[in-house]
This record gives structure tokens, C-alpha cells and sequence, in this order.
């Protein structure tokens, strides 16, 4: 058996874009290898249309992928199998207005994964799981018969927590779980999230934007920039020592609450435009941004390489 729970080695997700007469790929994610190990939480964080969802999107196999693999327990993830591997791996989705069904009660939302996987013998023992996991995520059971749209956002949410959990998984990709979310509710969710891992030893790959979030709840953060990898590393060590400059931008964009800090603190600013993923510079997309920036970096991307301590880098020049 493999240390990891889940392995994924040169992950490319292309999706065909038609432009004018010509065909051509949208490279979403290309080339993109992590390991997850059991009840460990990789957050993965980079800017809007980096390829965040589409990686966890294809984990799942919501997506087939262009080339490379993903295994789960050892076994690589197929057509053929996954029918029998949702079971393990489940997604809570970004926003929880449009993925609860609205023409179905909260009990028949949450009973769904235990009808496709034959969970229960009896109408009653179905009822039981179903009221089960609602207090599991801190719903009331007269909630039960109730319609999503009755529900606010928080609530909503926890509604599509307690839809993954009732298959029992091993793996939940957390798709930016608390973005659509205010402040207050965003830490219930998390610490909900934080308390569940400590019960079940669930693994997470926890997708978001806010980086204080993501340090709070990950063990080690992976930071995406173009649907490629750029760094990764343990979430203190990634947050005290960034090596990418991109990696160094975005962590000086997050607001520092001490106001001595704060003034003491210089602001990376990037210079020009995100490039279109329909026409990536050669060699590293960053580097039309970089100031670091030399004729190597537009030859070859560089590879992830392990700078000590297991923090992982992609950079020619840093």
C-alpha cells in the first residue's frame, strides 16, 4: 500500500475552443503532480481561472483528463472504476444556491448518496442516517422537510457538507466551500470542517482564495498560478519563507490586522496583465509579470524542485 491516499502525476485538463475556423486548446491545468496523505489537508490557492476547480473537478473524474494520472489508495482512477470509488471521494461545491436541488426536500438531498450506494435496508434506518448527519453539521431535524431555498447560505451549506459525509468518504475535494459566505458563518464552516477531520480522519484538498483561511486549515499549501504549479510547501514555511515571486505578491496582498505592521509592510505589485490561457507565453506563464525574469525562464518551465524540508519551488531563478 502507498503512503498517499491520493497520488497525481502530470495531470493535464485541455478543453477544446473554437476560434474563427481553427480549434484550439484552453491548457486549464497542465502538468500539475501532489500527493495527499491520509487525513492530511492540501489547500491550493492562486488567483480567479487558475485552475483550482478544474484540478479537483478532475480528481473526481467530473472531468475525463487530457493525459496524466490520479490514484486513490494505490489504484489509478478510470472509467471502469469509478462508479465503485465515489463512494471514497466526495466534493462539497463552491456555491450553495446553485448545487442543492431545489425541487427536493433537505432529507431527500441528504439521502441521496445512501439511495445510489444501497446504504440502508429499511425507510426507517434511511430517516436515521438522514437526521444523523444533520446534527453532525449543526441542523435542526425539523429542517428535514424543508426546501433549500428556505435555508440561508450557511445553512445551505452545511446541507451539502452533510450530503458528502453520507457515503462516509476518505477524500472531500472542498471546492472554495466558504467564499459565497459571510465572515462570521466562513469560521463556523471551517472549524465544522476542522472538527470532522478530527472524527472521521477524513483528507482534504481545500480550494480557496483567502490565504489566511487556507493557512488556518491546511497542513501544506500548493500555490497554482496559470494551471501550473509554482510552489508548495508546509503552511507555516510557505506563509513565513515564499521563494516564488508570485508566491511573494499574493501573500503581500493579505491583509495584516496589527496597523504597525501593516505600514511596515511593502506591497508587491505585479506589473502587466494575466496572460489568456488560449495564448500562454512560452516557457514559465509567469514570467511576463516576473521581475526576476531572464532568456531562461522563456525557454522551458522550470520543474518543482525540492529546496529542503520538502518546500518545492518552480523557478529558474530564485
Amino acid at each position: 500500500m502507498s503512503e498517499y491516499l491520493v497520488e497525481v502525476s502530470h495531470l493535464k485538463q485541455y478543453f477544446p475552443v473554437r476560434n474563427g475556423f481553427k480549434t484550439i486548446p484552453l491548457k486549464a491545468v497542465d502538468d500539475v503532480s501532489f500527493n495527499i496523505k491520509p487525513g492530511e489537508t492540501l489547500g491550493l490557492v492562486g488567483e480567479s481561472g487558475c485552475g483550482k476547480t478544474t484540478v479537483g473537478r478532475t480528481l473526481l473524474r467530473l472531468y475525463k483528463p487530457t493525459s496524466g494520472t490520479v490514484k486513490f489508495e494505490g489504484e489509478e482512477v478510470t472509467d471502469q472504476n469509478i462508479h465503485g470509488l465515489r463512494k471514497e471521494m466526495q466534493m462539497v461545491f463552491q456555491d450553495p444556491y446553485s448545487s442543492l436541488n431545489p425541487r427536493m426536500t433537505v432529507e431527500d438531498i441528504i439521502g441521496e448518496p445512501l439511495d445510489v450506494h444501497k446504504l440502508y435496508k429499511t425507510k426507517e434506518e434511511r430517516r436515521e442516517k438522514v437526521l444523523a448527519l444533520m446534527e453532525t453539521v449543526g441542523l435542526n431535524a425539523e429542517h428535514a422537510m424543508r426546501y433549500a431555498h428556505e435555508f440561508s447560505g450557511g445553512q445551505r451549506q452545511r446541507i451539502g457538507i452533510a450530503r458528502a459525509l453520507a457515503v462516509d468518504p476518505k477524500f472531500i475535494v472542498c471546492d472554495e466551500p466558504v467564499s459565497a459566505l459571510d465572515v462570521s458563518i466562513q469560521a463556523q464552516v471551517v472549524n465544522m470542517f476542522e472538527d470532522l477531520q478530527e472524527q472521521r480522519g477524513m483528507a482534504y484538498l481545500f480550494i480557496a482564495h483567502d490565504l489566511l483561511v487556507v493557512q488556518h486549515i491546511s497542513d501544506r499549501i500548493a500555490v497554482m498560478y496559470l494551471g501550473h504549479m509554482m510552489e508548495l510547501a508546509e503552511s507555516d514555511e510557505l506563509m513565513n519563507n515564499p521563494i516564488h515571486p508570485y508566491t511573494q505578491s499574493l501573500l503581500s496582498a493579505v491583509p495584516i490586522p496589527d496597523p504597525n505592521t501593516a505600514r511596515k509592510s511593502k506591497r508587491i505589485m505585479l506589473e502587466g496583465d494575466v496572460p489568456s490561457p488560449l495564448n500562454m507565453p512560452s516557457g514559465c506563464p509567469f514570467r511576463t509579470r516576473c521581475r526576476y525574469a531572464t532568456e531562461q525562464c522563456a525557454q522551458a518551465m522550470p520543474e518543482l524542485t525540492d529546496r529542503g524540508d520538502g518546500h518545492q519551488v518552480a523557478c529558474w531563478n530564485k
